[in-house]
């Protein structure tokens, strides 16, 4: 069944070969993508993923393995990695019991009253935590950095990392939750605020 993969992939032609496994493999594919991950649409975005690997890795393919078992190994790993990724950041959805309570005791998020359709202005937030969580919550968050890859960016240990981004959490929820403030007046360097 794989015969003709391989020999396409013997002659250097990479687009043919590719458009078999997609082909043969993109239901299979999803399936087991599905089956790590128990989300239709997240499986859908690891199946993209796993075919964008293998169209990257098909020059390399040595034959070592199946082209089945290859593209399963692809497929387990990426999917690992997500979940890996989403335990290690978990969100809250929208939907979930007692978020719209939560949100309506958050006053920079009501839009009553003379403030009527104020956002919550996350870099006015940032803007206001000091700046070692400050550069931590951006490439964490903002530029979705690992833990790994921040700790190695700036320079810091790991578990100082990881207690940064609980204090800028911590924070940020405090902020967060009292009345919206203009944004914080850029001091020049060397000065304080007159009294």
């Amino acid at each position: 069944m794989e015969d003709d993969i391989r020999e396409r992939l013997a002659a250097r032609q990479f687009r043919e070969a590719f458009e078999l496994v997609l082909e043969r493999f993109k239901e299979k594919v999803f399936r087991l993508s599905y089956a790590m991950l128990r989300s239709e649409t997240l499986a859908e975005d690891m199946t993209q993923d796993v075919f964008i690997k293998v169209w990257k890795a098909l020059p390399g393919y040595t034959g070592a393995a199946s082209v089945s078992t290859w593209l399963y190994t692809i497929t387990r790993n990426t999917c690992l990695t997500e979940l890996k990724r989403r335990q290690n950041r978990p969100t809250v959805s929208l939907d979930a019991p007692g978020f719209e309570d939560l949100a309506d005791r958050i006053p920079a998020l009501q839009t009553t009253g003379p403030q009527g359709g104020a956002e919550l202005d996350a870099h006015a937030l940032l803007a206001r935590l000091p700046d070692k969580y400050r550069r931590v919550v951006t490439l964490f968050y903002l530029e979705q950095k690992s833990y790994e890859e921040v700790s190695a960016m700036l320079g810091l240990p790991l578990g100082t990392v990881k207690t940064f981004l609980f204090r800028a959490r911590k924070e940020l929820l405090q902020l967060a939750s009292r009345v919206p403030l203009p944004p914080a007046p850029a001091a020049p360097p060397g000065r304080g605020l007159a009294a």
